[in-house]
């Protein structure tokens, strides 16, 4: 393959990455903003605050945050501050996921992979090691794009010419 073909192929990925990134955010955002007092209910279960006012935030907030982001991936706009906004965002939720597995396996004496909730994701439940690669795996990508991926297609760069 030539540099250039491998470029392009690059472009292609990094573009069709983005657009999936935004995408699950998109639709992980509007599940959650469409059910808030499911999604508080949630959000409680992981016992990271006793104010009320900071459950209710996140419970308010985190969806439209997801939403906005997905929807700037999706467009091409501010792709390596968002990318880097989704790790910030993803690395604590995986940690906090996984402790709550741990926390359950350990309780309920089962394999953690037999760990099975719902974290909140806007999935329902989940199988958690299911959950945890996926999460990695959106890390990834969104390490991609923070490295300059995904340039292509981007309204910001559309606008500018």
């Amino acid at each position: 393959m030539s540099a250039g073909a491998a470029n392009k192929f690059l472009d292609v990925s990094s573009v069709l990455a983005r657009w999936f990134l935004g995408g699950v955010f998109v639709y992980m955002g509007m599940s959650k903003a469409l059910r808030p007092e499911e999604f508080l209910k949630l959000v409680h279960q992981y016992q990271l605050t006793d104010s009320a006012f900071v459950l209710n935030f996140i419970a308010a907030a985190l969806p439209w945050f997801e939403v906005i982001c997905g929807l700037l991936l999706v467009a091409g706009f501010a792709v390596r501050g968002t990318a880097l906004l989704l790790v910030l965002m993803l690395v604590p939720f995986t940690i906090v996921v996984l402790r709550r597995a741990l926390a359950i396996h350990t309780l309920q004496s089962i394999p953690l992979c037999a760990v099975k909730f719902d974290c909140g994701c806007g999935n329902g439940e989940e199988w958690i090691c299911r959950k945890v690669a996926e999460n990695c795996g959106l890390i990834l990508l969104a390490v991609w794009l923070l490295a300059g991926r995904g340039k292509q297609f981007c309204l910001r760069y559309q606008l500018l010419r």
